[in-house]
């Protein structure tokens, strides 16, 4: 069995290996560090409001995400495809499994697009910019940018990707470096309310757990271009650990910062954690500061969302050989593919159906993540002469240690809200009916 997908018609052009680790690490540094940083720390200084404890857990679940990376990095070492989870749901389980993986990871990150487009605009606004131009439209706008960007072909999005990645993690520096050395300035007025020290319970670890869990999502970028990476055998596995690890370094860096300017109990009261540290030491630039900040990094993340998932959607199409949708332009960029996502993350950012699909996909998308972590065992399994460049140690542990973990995420989600997931699992049976019967009598790509 071949690891490379071949596509049907050599007309229809292919992608382009062209990419290199740099641009991995930055597809995961870019695609994961956002809003997460600068607000969670409050949600997670409720829970618990012992400075040490908060930053072993934003270090713990570091080392969660690492632990949960050794699936998917076996998987794209050995299988080399592209559209990530999608790719090796279909390898382990078959072309159906693969299929409603596809569509719960390519529509469920359209709500995504579509959130971090409409943040976008209201953070212009906040800047006093195109105060006239309402935020749907200008999420849209933001959404086609990103898209035309990402038009011009795989060298130029890589490299737009690079740059906005390097351009934050140099603006997060700054900012931490700010907090730690920075002369303390006059504190300004704040909403920060501190709250009242509680001790550390099992629930407040828990909720902390979740919260920073949550700020992780998306280490797994660089699996998404397997075609398209050189030497992805290595490649995948050297850019996904490097991401990874310079995420949780800024993270808990940032939270030692924040623990130097305020309070644990201030932190807990307040919803953006990183301005109220940074009012207290800059004063009144604190707003512009950490406005810019937010802003590079929506747009580093929209950058890395536009350019990953029109490769689920292009997977999909060539495996079911779907006329126009599975091409590719010369420069390497599935372009049909990419109109279909900047259309539809768009079009949901100015109708707000995206937050709908917010609530839809996170247990969806932790069960996806049960299915990655089941996949490299069962790919193990039946195919133990597979070319495997990077294997994960101590093998099953790490991918049995993960199935626990989202495991027990799924269930909590379930539990927390069986009706919006009952809604959503629903919604996603339907589409992967009309999916399946749209294709089922399109021959299947070897």
């Amino acid at each position: 069995m071949t690891t490379e997908t071949q596509l049907p018609d050599p007309d229809r052009g292919h992608l382009l290996r062209v990419l290199g680790v740099t641009f991995g690490i930055a597809v995961v540094v870019g695609g994961v560090i956002g809003q997460g940083i600068l607000r969670t720390p409050g949600v997670v200084a409720e829970g618990v409001q012992s400075p040490a404890w908060i930053i072993a857990l934003w270090a713990l679940c570091g080392l969660v995400a690492f632990i949960d990376s050794m699936s998917t990095v076996e998987l794209a070492a050995s299988i080399r495809q592209t559209g990530g989870p999608y790719a090796f749901a279909r390898r382990a389980f078959g072309s159906l499994t693969g299929l409603a993986v596809g569509v719960c990871d390519w529509l469920g990150n359209m709500g995504g697009i579509a959130f971090i487009a409409v943040v976008f605009g209201e953070y212009l606004h906040r800047l006093g910019i195109l105060t006239g131009v309402p935020i749907g439209w200008l999420a849209l706008m933001a959404v086609i940018c990103v898209g035309c960007v990402q038009w011009l072909g795989t060298k130029v999005g890589g490299r737009s990707q690079e740059i906005g990645s390097a351009v934050k993690a140099a603006l997060f520096g700054v900012l931490i470096l700010g907090l730690f050395f920075a002369p303390r300035g006059t504190p300004v007025a704040t909403e920060v309310e501190p709250a009242t020290a509680v001790a550390l319970t099992f629930a407040g670890v828990v909720m902390a757990l979740r919260a920073i869990s949550g700020t992780y999502y998306g280490w797994n970028g660089a699996a998404y271009f397997c075609e398209e990476v050189v030497d992805p055998g290595r490649s995948i596995a050297k850019a996904t650990f490097s991401g990874i690890a310079v995420v949780t370094a800024i993270y808990v860096l940032a939270n030692v910062a924040y623990l130097q300017v305020l309070t644990p109990a201030e932190m807990a009261g307040s919803n953006l954690v990183a301005a109220d540290a940074a009012g207290r030491v800059f004063g009144e630039a604190a707003g512009p500061v950490v406005t810019a900040v937010s802003l590079i990094s929506l747009v580093t993340i929209l950058n890395a969302m536009v350019m990953v998932f029109p490769r689920v959607l292009f997977a999909m199409a060539r495996e079911y050989q779907v006329p126009k949708l599975s091409d590719v332009a010369a420069n390497g960029t599935p372009r049909l593919a990419l109109i279909a996502t900047v259309v539809t993350g768009g079009l949901l950012a100015t109708i707000g159906v995206y937050e709908t699909l917010l609530i839809f996909s996170t247990a969806l998308l932790a069960l996806m993540s049960v299915l990655v972590n089941a996949a490299a065992i069962v790919v193990r399994i039946r195919e133990p002469g597979l070319e495997r460049p990077w294997k994960m140690p101590l093998y099953p542990l790490p991918a049995l240690i993960a199935l626990a973990i989202n495991a027990t995420l799924f269930v909590v989600f379930v539990v927390e809200d069986p009706a919006t997931t009952a809604k959503a699992f629903g919604a996603l049976a339907v589409l992967i009916l009309v999916a399946w019967i749209a294709t089922r009598r399109k021959p299947v790509a070897s």
